[in-house]
């Protein structure tokens, strides 16, 4: 029997959003897509200012300009924008046909650094890197049907915990101000922060029918307006607004996303940048199949279907090699959106639609980008946190149907105590290990317990249900 939430609705209605198909008012359809893109926003450009500021030019040995900075910016704006398009609705196989949120991925950060300063290798190198990953990735994901049997129920909720314990020191960095900020945990970033949370929670409870879940767009134009007052005020400098002058000057109001062939940087593709990369898009894929599988439970009510997980994981990486061409860096599915969704029950595709088009119109007026990533840190901390919460709270919620033995108990307890310890370690735990193993399972809880999880749910004796 069809679900009753993917059941096809003829006519436009607003009660459509809690429908994974039929159309929405634009009225309505427009504010919640751009909740989506607002809960994204920041961390979708993050990673590429981080890497790119970075990167060094093979050729020269030059690092890349404040312009070209910036137009990369502009195409991690427009290949999201894409990449999201293509879970919604698919192409061939390419897409899964839910309400996934594609953005740039953290989960690159260590091994493109590393990568991309090397002079031998360079930004060209790490283009090349991240072309090659995505195509891998993208025929692992279509060959889905042949390895998803390894791929357990305890499995995918261990993965699907981890990707929320993984998201909570973000909120919370967020909240503070921001990883790095000279002005970390001051008083007006925590006094924002908290109000936002407060005003996200009480608009919930508050507005009625459909609006009580735009409670995070309503927190974050809060926040917005509160920082822009202290910063007129001289309370407080929450938000710099000479990001946009000087987007103006170096881009100007229009402006295309241009491919990297067309901008002087040539790829170079390298093996040994390749296996480096190709690790880690392993490592997102499982979370991206974590991520899918919560959107399935979390809203849906259901297991994940094959040819949802082939999709997915196809444009996971076909969309990454889609976002080297355009000089960026890997793409995967947004955990932010998917506690967005599973906390709002907001699952239409339409919807989320007008969100990824509305990525896409910010990446053709690099204004309207820039104005979007003047939103202050802390603002979207106070509107993330609890979503971060949401996504742990499903993988518990599918770990709860798991069958409790001491065979699950080793699992779920081996596999959080290796792969959320070696996060916590004070130094680096795997010296004695090339440098890739490090950055891959040092810093990302979800490695760590995915593989473990997987090597113990294939090689523990199953047992007999246990009885009293």
């Amino acid at each position: 029997m069809e679900n009753e939430k993917e059941k096809a609705v003829a006519a436009v209605s607003e009660e459509n959003i809690y429908h994974l198909n039929g159309r929405v008012p634009l009225g309505k359809a427009i504010p919640f897509g751009l909740q989506h893109v607002l809960a994204m926003f920041v961390a979708n450009l993050a990673p590429v200012l981080i890497v790119c500021s970075a990167a060094i030019v093979r050729d020269t040995g030059n690092h890349l300009t404040p312009a070209e900075i910036t137009s990369l910016l502009q195409c991690a704006m427009f290949v999201a924008g894409i990449g999201t398009c293509l879970q919604l609705y698919p192409i061939w196989k390419i897409g899964s046909k839910l309400p996934i949120v594609m953005g740039v991925s953290f989960t690159f950060l260590g091994s493109l650094l590393m990568i991309c300063t090397n002079p031998e290798l360079g930004y060209e190198g790490m283009v090349g890197a991240v072309i090659l990953g995505g195509i891998f990735e993208g025929l692992v994901g279509l060959s889905a049907r042949y390895w998803k049997r390894f791929l357990t129920p305890i499995v995918s909720a261990c993965v699907v915990v981890a990707i929320g314990l993984s998201l909570l020191p973000v909120g919370m960095d967020s909240w503070g101000g921001g990883t790095g900020s000279e002005t970390f945990g001051a008083w007006y970033h925590l006094l924002v922060g908290a109000m936002t949370l407060i005003v996200c929670l009480v608009s919930r409870y508050l507005l009625k029918g459909v609006y009580k879940n735009l409670n995070i767009l309503v927190g974050l134009v809060f926040g917005y307006v509160i920082s822009a007052v202290f910063t007129a005020a001289g309370i407080a400098p929450m938000i710099d607004f000479s990001g946009i002058t000087k987007t103006i000057g170096e881009v100007g109001y229009f402006s295309l996303p241009k491919l990297v062939f067309l901008t002087g940087h040539k790829p170079v593709f390298d093996i040994g940048a390749f296996c480096t990369i190709a690790i880690v898009f392993l490592v997102s894929a499982a979370e991206t199949t974590g991520a899918t599988t919560a959107v399935c439970k979390g809203t849906l009510d259901r297991d994940i279907k094959m040819e949802e997980l082939q999709g997915s994981l196809a444009v996971d990486g076909f969309s990454s090699a889609i976002s080297g061409c355009f000089g960026c860096l890997p793409l995967t599915s947004f955990s932010q959106n998917v506690g967005l969704v599973t906390m709002t029950g907001v699952i239409n595709r339409f919807t989320i639609l007008m969100g990824a088009l509305i990525l896409i119109l910010a990446s053709l007026f690099p204004p309207l980008g820039a104005f979007f990533n003047s939103l202050p840190q802390s603002v979207l901390g106070g509107c993330t946190v609890m979503m971060f919460g949401s996504i742990m709270y499903e993988g518990v919620k599918m770990m709860k149907d798991c069958e409790f033995n001491d065979r699950t108990m080793i699992i779920v307890s081996l596999a959080f105590c290796v792969g959320v310890g070696l996060t916590q370690t004070s130094g680096n735990f795997f010296a004695a290990f090339p440098q890739p193993v490090g950055d891959i399972f040092n810093g990302n809880a979800v490695a760590g317990v995915f593989v473990v999880s997987l090597l113990l749910s294939l090689f523990l004796p199953k047992q007999k249900t246990e009885t009293a």
